[in-house]
């Protein structure tokens, strides 16, 4: 079943039966770090689940090779994540949204790669060549942050502000139904 929504170039077609997972990734304790985590939070507080039997909806606070494991046998997958490339040009609260090609031709998002283990890019190319059934669909949501080495369970204001836009955003990318 296939069902179509305008995003103002044209439509886009969205498969009702393809196995989507949405992941939160961050640390919710350390201020910013945590957007992922809450975006997370929020749309498994709005979405009818009845609805949407193909959806799993999680959080993570890893990456590379466990962030893969998580991810095989999806057909569809939504990240959301903090992001803080360069502090003279960060501007908190902006949102990117990001394919995986584009991870593979800019710095990572925070916990899509670790110095410990691989990024999350040659970890699912890995699994690709070792034959396992790598999602191919991708859709990465980056969040600039601000503070992500404090620790606090509230983001900053101009991160916060970003949470519900991110939320609605995901909602409208996936035709999702709320409650």
């Amino acid at each position: 079943m296939t069902s179509s929504i305008w995003l103002g170039a044209g439509y886009f077609y969205i498969d009702k039966n393809m196995k989507t997972i949405i992941i939160g990734l961050g640390n919710p304790i350390l201020t910013d770090d945590g957007v992922g985590v809450k975006v997370a939070q929020q749309l498994e507080e709005i979405i009818d689940r009845d609805a949407h039997p193909e959806l799993t909806i999680t959080e993570a606070s890893a990456g590379g090779l466990r962030l893969m494991e998580t991810l095989l046998g999806f057909d569809r997958v939504i990240l959301i994540d903090a992001y803080y490339l360069y502090e003279e040009t960060n501007n908190p609260g902006t949102i990117h949204h990001l394919t995986l090609d584009d991870l593979r031709s800019v710095s990572p998002t925070q916990h899509s790669t670790s110095a410990h283990d691989t990024s999350l890019v040659t970890a699912l190319d890995a699994a690709d060549k070792m034959g396992y059934k790598v999602p191919r669909d991708f859709s990465i949501y980056a969040i600039e942050v601000e503070n992500i080495l404090e620790f606090s369970e509230t983001p900053t204001p101009a991160v916060a502000k970003a949470i519900p836009i991110v939320t609605e955003q995901i909602i409208t990318e996936l035709s999702l139904k709320i409650r």
